[in-house]
């Protein structure tokens, strides 16, 4: 086989979309795993939304995502160059050899007369096809001298009315009747080519080997099929992936979640992350796995293990593979990244080293998101709930847990002000008194006991996350419950 070149082709005209990450995601593996070549093409070709500052700004999310292309905008090859805009005078040069050998031509139909021969082809049952004049040899000398005149037509590619057929990795043999299209635009009135007649002429310069798409391409393949035969080219292999829906299988859109990638690293997730949950989004891995580094994939990435199935995003799946990277992540690494993300005036900061220490062992596993840890801390060592759930409230109504509370609030009276945390030990040894005062034992004790300091009825060992609670904080809970059960 001849060298692997692939490419990623988005228009300038918004963010980065997770699909198209996703599809670049695919090109980029597939290239790695060959060895080949990962290219990065413009299609800026519509003028009127394409921007410079969305091509940049999609560059920026490739490159946050780690896929780094071989060429591309601002890193010339020597098939360049790498936006289309700039390569006008390739697909004009193309656009005349092909009227020259009778392969297109000149069409100076207005869009009143498109619009009625659309309309007389369905009151007639037929496929709405072009049939205007001017595929008819003879009018071609009018359409030279109407060109002389300085008239701006269209160029029609001539549709050749036979089958083709496409052996794709993904969805198979894919067989296009005859009939099936009829005489289409490839370079409109402005001079600006159309997208399956650029797309094919840049595949074919560029040497493209492999296309790696969505489906929703599939239906332009067959337009493309007739271009590369006309010019003579051997057209790349296909592998047309299952496109992406949400949880009710409707098209991925935003009342899904975020769509734009530059959402998801506003919201801290991981790029490796994002990488993996994005490639599962359609292709398996060979042994099976869920989490893996991009580096770890590559030996394993080819055509052959696509689904057809449409790809459900879930949003919850993708927050657990980031908590999956997260745990991968070397601990003092992932320390100092978390600690970017709490806020200043958290009560985090007040305390020892040795504190903030004990409690990122604590709750780092407790994390899907770098800015999760401030808010666990929070909400299992500082805060006070006002209310309780159902599960505490039927804690709550076992005649031992107020007896638990009075007893804890009773104790940690009699630690003295400077003393501000419980430790282990002391912890342990308060926990024995009161077990034997009440001649408790079994879940009254251990879920009262738990209420009663931290206010939940789940959470991490006790005899790791007291020794982080103030004492103060451990009294205003055990109040809390007493004044509960007064009520």
């Amino acid at each position: 086989m001849s060298e692997v070149r692939v490419r990623f082709a988005p228009s300038p005209t918004g963010y980065l979309h997770i699909g198209g990450a996703r599809t670049a995601l695919y090109n980029y593996l597939f290239a790695k795993a060959t060895k080949g070549t990962f290219v990065l093409r413009i299609e800026d070709t519509d003028l009127e939304r394409s921007t410079k500052e969305f091509e940049a700004l999609q560059i920026l999310d490739l490159k946050w995502l780690g896929l780094e292309y071989d060429e591309g905008p601002d890193k010339p090859g020597k098939y360049g160059p790498y936006r289309q805009s700039e390569r006008l005078e390739i697909y004009q040069k193309y656009a005349l050899q092909l009227i020259e050998q009778g392969k297109a031509f000149y069409c100076f139909c207005s869009e009143e007369e498109l619009e009625a021969m659309k309309e007389k082809a369905t009151r007639e049952g037929r496929p709405p096809h072009y049939e205007g004049k001017w595929r008819n040899p003879e009018f071609f000398e009018e359409a030279a001298a109407r060109l002389a005149a300085g008239e701006k037509p269209s160029i029609r590619f001539r549709a050749p009315n036979k089958p083709y057929v496409l052996n794709d990795h993904v969805r198979g043999r894919v067989v296009y009747p005859e009939n099936m299209v009829g005489d289409f635009v490839i370079v409109r009135s402005s001079g600006l080519p159309v997208y399956n007649y650029c797309c094919v002429v840049d595949d074919v310069e560029m040497k493209i080997t492999h296309v790696i798409r969505g489906e929703d391409h599939l239906s332009n393949t067959v337009r493309q099929l007739m271009i590369y035969e006309a010019l003579s080219a051997t057209p790349p292999e296909f592998a047309h992936v299952s496109l992406l829906i949400g949880q009710d299988r409707q098209k991925l859109s935003k009342r899904h979640g975020a769509t734009a990638v530059v959402n998801y690293k506003e919201e801290s997730y991981l790029p490796g992350a994002a990488l993996n949950y994005l490639c599962l989004l359609g292709w398996s891995h060979p042994e099976e796995k869920d989490i893996f580094t991009k580096e770890e994939l590559i030996p394993f990435f080819n055509l052959e293990r696509f689904s057809k199935s449409p790809a459900i995003y879930d949003i919850e799946k993708f927050k657990w593979v980031n908590g999956q990277h997260l745990k991968l992540m070397n601990e003092s690494e992932l320390r100092n990244q978390t600690e970017k993300f709490i806020e200043k005036d958290h009560l985090y900061w007040a305390q020892s080293d040795e504190w903030k220490t004990n409690a990122f062992k604590l709750f780092k596993d407790s994390m899907l998101f770098f800015n999760d840890f401030a808010r666990v801390v929070q909400e299992n060592v500082f805060q006070i709930d006002e209310s309780f759930d159902d599960k505490a409230k039927e804690i709550l109504a076992m005649p031992t847990t107020k007896d638990l509370a009075t007893h804890w609030n009773a104790e940690l009276n009699l630690i003295s002000s400077s003393d501000k945390f419980l430790s282990q030990a002391n912890f342990q040894k308060i926990f024995d008194k009161i077990k034997t005062a009440l001649q408790l034992k079994g879940k009254p004790l251990f879920m009262g006991t738990r209420l009663s300091l931290t206010g939940k009825d789940h959470g991490p060992e006790l005899k790791d996350l007291i020794p982080l609670t103030p004492v103060d904080v451990m009294k205003k809970r055990c109040q809390k419950i007493l004044s509960f059960s007064a009520q």
